[in-house]
């Protein structure tokens, strides 16, 4: 299905019923990644499955940011009217909804993130200069946005006031002092990093998310 909201067309897939849960993927990705979880989760959920702005099937327009596309999910939820759902984020999608928490702090229940950050100057060394170089050659919109963005201040981070769930693989690209720091400065959440994992290991096409964020959800 598409809608049209913020001037710009998503395309998302609904499944299930019950207490509604958003999936936002992470760049250059699609909702696509989350197939495994989406079938755990629309057994008792309502499913909401979006393709971010850019990417997938929704609308390709020039501009693309985390915080057009957290006012892109904001306005996705209150034209469908969708009452205080859960969202789960991975990577952008976990920064997108870090800034939906910040700037309306009643229209979740619960935020769960994995492998998100607040500032572009957080990868390892290695990765960091792997991302520069693929952006140099690439110019990719979507790269100069990793590496410029986000900017979110612990200040902001200190007022979200529903429970945020942080998780991080133990092998991350995002530091773990990071995620730490993250999870320090949001009054009511948790942190668990996963074992053995990396960045997306544990939740694209896998079975593996879903049997850690059921007892956040």
């Amino acid at each position: 299905m598409k809608i049209k909201v913020n001037n710009v067309e998503l395309y998302y897939e609904e499944y299930g019923t019950g207490k509604p849960i958003i999936l936002l993927h992470g760049n250059q990705e699609t909702h696509k990644i989350f197939d495994r979880l989406i079938e755990q989760l629309k057994k008792k959920h309502k499913v909401y499955a979006i393709d971010s702005r850019c990417h997938g099937q929704s609308e390709n327009p020039t501009e693309i940011s985390y915080n057009l596309m957290c006012e892109d999910i904001i306005q996705f939820i209150k034209e469908l009217k969708i009452e205080k759902p859960i969202l789960y984020g991975f990577s952008d999608g976990g920064i997108i909804g870090l800034l939906i928490a910040i700037k309306e702090p009643d229209i979740l229940s619960n935020l769960i993130i994995s492998g998100a950050n607040i500032t572009p100057d957080v990868f390892t060394t290695f990765d960091l200069i792997l991302t520069k170089l693929f952006y140099f050659f690439t110019r990719s919109k979507y790269i100069k946005m990793m590496l410029d963005e986000p900017n979110i201040s612990i200040e902001e981070l200190q007022r979200i006031i529903i429970p945020v769930h942080v998780l991080a693989g133990e092998k991350d690209v995002i530091k773990l002092e990071h995620t730490k720091l993250i999870a320090d400065n949001i009054k009511n959440s948790t942190m668990e990093i996963i074992p053995k994992e990396k960045h997306g290991s544990y939740i694209i096409h896998s079975d593996k998310i879903y049997e850690i964020i059921k007892k956040y959800i």
